[in-house]
């Protein structure tokens, strides 16, 4: 208010400084543009060599030890991937020879390609593969291939495969009958005297997925290894160690002498990265020699140079690094299926190789922003092959290949580098949904680099979002001390995955006569734990004595109480979360046990320096720091303002009974549901004949007391539910023997967990979307404006938790110009001065998206932010697309 009274004085108008825009953001290179134009054609496809390989060499080396056995099936998946390289590409390598493609793991999970064989072979469609498959929607938009067409057969939903592939998969996946990961865990698990108790838990999708089905990511990658080393020095690194561990025990008789093992594993798969390298090199130097064009053969030249450099050598120039980390990043996501391997402070890895180039005069500015538009593409082409339940009603098509920025160094100075100023503006000119960009707030970051990163947020592509450095340091120093968590590492977090804190170090790179501390990766996954529980439907479940009323199954024991005060109807909903936790934790337990002894990580535990230097791989707790795994929850906020309804309604007014109240659910206040209307949005309701009968009561419902209103009724609650759950929580232990957290984020679960879930006291009505996020507020429920959001978000200590995510809506009129961009950046200065963690923005008009609803292939390249990450609107489910739409839209900020 103080800065216009200044301006008025001056006789500047609000209007003239919303007229004053930033520089106008130059066009994407050619390069970028022509291949996007081929992306944007593209479908998902799915195909068989790399599976083919893994296969084939792992019976081969039947009998060999299981580390070394592993990693020499790995290594062959990369060794005899088909290299494809466009003309006009700069950096190759791709997840399969497609550039949009995935394959699958049956020896993680056999399952469903073995019940499916005789329909697969048949070309009939796939049935759903279980209950979260059948509540998940996945975009009809895109690349998605929802149904069969032609010659190309539909995989869960979302995967097109070719017909003459498909008695490959099936060949291949009949050798993992009972001996998959999913096989051998589920038969010690059905040893466990809970174990129906589980399986009516998954059936009522209370639980979103087991943790087989993505058991690695939501970490961060760490590329010191081979930019400090090379290929060629690594191999000589193992072979000093085999010569120094192998039969001897180094005072563990437990492990120490699987440090041998773990070396001559390590030279196996650095083998097959380098020799993959090096068909990329040879392909290049095929093509260029067939190339009547100058510029493309001069082009294919270069990138046969450093293909056969990296294969090799440590790197020697900026491009080279950048091929290097990308050529590791898919080593590690195609040994497991798996989302959230987050690139990391990747402007900070290697500015030390930017910065000789620029002074050497080898590159220029404009050269290193198309690498890193190039690199954009091919991380956004990077697919999960999972389940429906999984890549849609999860994960939305998006893997959640995260890019931090910023934070504090080794020194505890701002880390901010002018190469993270070049990433940003590379994913201004080229916007894609990946890798998305966070930024680690910090008061000591620059404040044109603030500006810089606030200006790319309103351009409406939903990045970077806003992490709190303080914050999230905090949370490191308090979960890792037990493992000797120190300021300096705690320096070095950043995000893995789409918003799970992930702990990390400093390494000191050696390159161009100085010494970089650069951070990378110290962890495992930091989320393979109780996979999205839904609060809401835990609620639901005392309120009709354990009976899921949607699938008939007593899911939990009849309680038979009348939960006559507020604190009994908490009590027993804790009750039957603990019944929940402790089974599905079991369950995990066991299936996570079995794949790190069966599908140990060849490639992470290569790229994870303590692993190295222990001579263990991440399954035998070779990471730093091991103390990851969580807890997920969804329906946060639709939990926390149903309690305040039936607090307010039943227990407090006593307007209503308990019976009464859940008598309106189960009739769902006399509305037509979801699943009848195909709207999955809380604004719209169809009547039926009921309607009058329950008008009174819902309408009580809907005007109960709202989070994020700063209205304390409802923000104690959330405030208790936390401090319950933190000192919970750590009585569940890990496959790693340490205490569990909580993590929030609701990825796209709050959609096919909202499908499941019967109408909520809040007014929600059955089928429709939980709320997003974890201290979002409900659609249509914050009356008093976000600053009134922010006060009810931080009742409680964010770093106590893994996360908390905020996502916010913003009208683009309201950050319009030069002027915007400054409010936009002191609204997230002032949640980060709160103590928020997270907040992240669609800026982007309701009437927009739902014109594109309408008609999504005029709208092929709009991309949204979902919970944690950014989509092509056209390839994510309705329910979703519902939910982003009825958002609540801030005109003003």
């Amino acid at each position: 208010m103080k800065l216009q009274e200044i301006l008025k004085a001056r006789g500047i108008t609000d209007e003239q400084l919303k007229e004053v825009q930033e520089q106008d953001i130059p066009a994407a290179a050619e390069s970028f543009q022509r291949i996007m134009d081929i992306y944007y054609l593209l479908k998902v496809t799915a195909d068989m060599e790399s599976a083919y390989w893994y296969n084939r060499v792992w019976w081969e080396n039947d009998g060999d030890l299981l580390e070394v056995r592993r990693a020499k099936a790995v290594a062959a998946s990369l060794a005899h991937s088909t290299p494809t390289i466009l003309p006009y590409e700069k950096l190759v390598m791709n997840k399969t020879k497609h550039l949009r493609g995935a394959f699958p793991f049956p020896w993680v999970c056999a399952s469903f390609f073995n019940s499916l064989a005789e329909s697969l072979m048949e070309e009939a469609e796939a049935p759903a593969e279980n209950e979260a498959d059948s509540g998940s929607v996945v975009g009809a938009g895109g690349g998605n291939v929802t149904e069969s067409y032609g010659e190309v057969i539909s995989i869960a939903k979302k995967f097109g495969m070719r017909k003459e592939d498909i008695p490959v998969l099936v060949k291949v996946s009949k050798y993992w009958d009972g001996i998959s990961v999913e096989d051998i865990s589920t038969k010690y698990a059905k040893t466990l005297p809970g174990f129906e108790q589980f399986q009516n838990i998954m059936d009522s999708v209370l639980v979103m997925f087991d943790s087989f089905a993505i058991p690695q990511g939501r970490e961060v990658m760490n590329y010191y290894m081979p930019l400090q080393y090379g290929f060629d020095g690594i191999l000589e690194l193992c072979d000093e160690k085999i010569a120094e561990t192998m039969g001897e025990t180094g005072g563990d008789g437990v492990l120490g002498m699987s440090r041998g093992y773990y070396y001559a594993a390590m030279k196996e798969i650095v083998k097959g990265l380098s020799q993959w390298c090096e068909n990329y090199a040879r392909k290049a130097e095929d093509l260029a020699s067939r190339e009547p064009d100058e510029a493309y053969k001069k082009n294919y030249l270069e990138i046969a140079q450093v293909m056969h450099n990296i294969a090799h050598k440590r790197p020697s120039t900026f491009r080279e690094a950048l091929q290097m980390t990308l050529c590791l990043h898919l080593g590690v996501v195609n040994e497991d299926p798996q989302s959230g391997q987050s690139i990391g402070r990747l402007g900070q890895v290697l500015q030390p190789f930017y910065e000789k180039d620029i002074a050497d005069g080898t590159t220029t500015e404009e050269e290193v922003v198309e690498l890193l538009e190039l690199y954009r593409i091919k991380i956004t082409c990077i697919e999960c092959f999972a389940s429906a339940g999984v890549s849609g009603g999860v994960l939305s098509g998006n893997t959640f290949n995260n890019l931090s920025l910023g934070g504090q160094n080794y020194d505890g100075l701002s880390a901010v580098t002018p190469l993270e100023y070049l990433i940003i503006e590379a994913g201004m000119r080229a916007q894609t949904p990946q890798p998305t960009l966070s930024i680690l707030y910090d008061e000591k970051l620059p404040e044109d680099f603030l500006m810089k990163a606030a200006a790319c947020t309103k351009l409406g592509m939903g990045y970077p979002a806003w992490m709190n450095n303080q914050v999230g340091m905090n949370f490191m120093l308090r979960q890792y001390d037990p493992e000797g968590m120190d300021l300096y590492d705690a320096r070095a977090w950043c995000l893995g995955g789409c918003l799970e804190s992930a702990p990390g170090c400093f390494l000191p790179l050696e390159y161009n006569g100085k010494v970089t501390m650069i951070p990378g990766g110290a962890s495992p996954t930091c989320g393979t734990g109780i996979h999205f529980t839904g609060l809401p439907k835990v609620l639901e479940l005392v309120l009709t004595n354990g009976v899921d009323k949607r699938t008939g199954k007593q899911v939990f024991p009849p309680h038979n109480k009348k939960l006559k005060i507020f604190d009994e109807l908490l009590d027993q909903w804790k009750e039957y979360l603990d019944i929940s936790n402790r089974i599905v934790n079991k369950v995990n337990n066991i299936q996570m046990d079995v794949w790190r002894k069966y599908n140990m990580p060849a490639v992470n535990s290569l790229l994870k320096p303590d692993c190295f230097k222990k001579g263990q791989h991440i399954g035998n707790c070779g990471a730093r720091y091991n103390a990851c795994i969580n807890f997920e929850s969804c329906g946060t906020i639709t939990f926390i303002n149903s309690l305040a309804s039936l607090k307010k309604n039943v227990y407090d007014t006593k307007k209503y009974t308990l019976e009464e109240m859940t008598d309106a659910m189960l009739h769902n206040f006399g509305f037509r549901t979801a699943y009848d209307t195909g709207v999955f949005s809380p604004d719209y309701r169809e009547s039926t004949d009921d309607a009058q009968k329950y008008a009174e009561i819902f309408a009580d419902c809907i005007n109960a007391p709202k989070y994020g209103n700063a209205d304390p009724y409802a923000d104690q609650l959330l405030r208790d539910y936390h401090m319950y759950l933190l000192h919970y929580l750590p009585t569940l232990e890990s496959f790693f023997g340490k205490p569990e957290y909580l993590c929030q984020i609701s990825v796209s679960t709050h959609g096919p967990q909202g499908f499941i879930t019967l109408a909520t006291a809040d007014g929600r009505l059955a089928g429709t979307t939980y709320s997003d996020g974890s201290v979002s507020a409900a659609p249509g429920t914050d009356k008093n404006g976000v600053y009134a959001l922010f006060e009810s978000a931080t009742v409680y200590d964010h770093s106590q938790n893994q996360n908390a995510q905020m996502n916010l809506k913003l009208h683009p009129s309201s950050v319009q110009g030069v002027q915007g961009t400054r409010k936009l950046l002191e609204l997230v200065r002032t949640y980060m001065r709160k103590g928020g963690f997270h907040v992240q923005f669609n800026v982007v008009s309701s009437d927009i998206l739902k014109e594109a609803q309408k008609t999504p292939d005029q709208y092929r390249d709009l991309m949204v932010r979902v919970a944690g990450f950014t989509q092509y609107w056209c390839e994510i489910g309705k329910p979703i697309q519902d939910e982003v739409i009825y958002r609540t839209e801030y005109e003003e900020v």
